[in-house]
């Protein structure tokens, strides 16, 4: 949908929104321009670090903590586009603030950036084992839930 055919419908919605549900835009509106700023300040770092590395030389991708550092930075990046997305979302189509899948899929990703930065060297077993038992559990989670959303909807379009 193009943004001159939201704004009258935001419009709409906005008259008919309680005073909690206006708050609750409001917050979200103002979440999602923090987000950009964080979003905007990790890519110039994120572009920053990557140009003095390809000037000095020092970026050789099969080098582990040139991966770690570039890809743990990237993802960092891509979990607050992911975040702010889901506020985008929440705002156009008034869900909730809060969608099960959304907060399961950022903390996936969280996870595997986790998992990429992780120094496999000095790192216990038993914190791997969780690691990879929370990354088991999420997936679980994110299956069953996108799972009831599909039946839902089919539910939902057989009415």
């Amino acid at each position: 949908m193009k943004q001159t055919e939201t704004r009258p419908k935001v419009r709409e919605d906005w008259s008919a929104m309680t005073l909690y549900e206006r708050f609750e835009q409001a917050a979200i509106v103002v979440l999602t321009g923090i987000i950009m700023i964080i979003i905007v300040s990790a890519l110039w770092q994120l572009i920053r670090e990557v140009g003095l590395r390809l000037l000095l030389g020092g970026l050789d991708p099969l080098d582990y903590r040139t991966f770690q550092a570039v890809f743990g930075m990237i993802f960092t990046v891509v979990i607050a586009l992911e975040f702010k997305r889901s506020l985008l979302v929440a705002v156009e189509r008034r869900f909730g603030v809060v969608q099960a899948r959304s907060i399961i899929l950022i903390t996936l990703l969280a996870i595997v950036r986790k998992f990429i930065i992780l120094d496999l060297s000095e790192t216990e077993a038993s914190k791997i084992g969780a690691l990879a038992a929370t990354v088991l559990a999420l997936g679980l989670v994110y299956w069953l839930v996108r799972d009831q959303d599909m039946r839902e909807r089919s539910e939902a379009q057989d009415l």
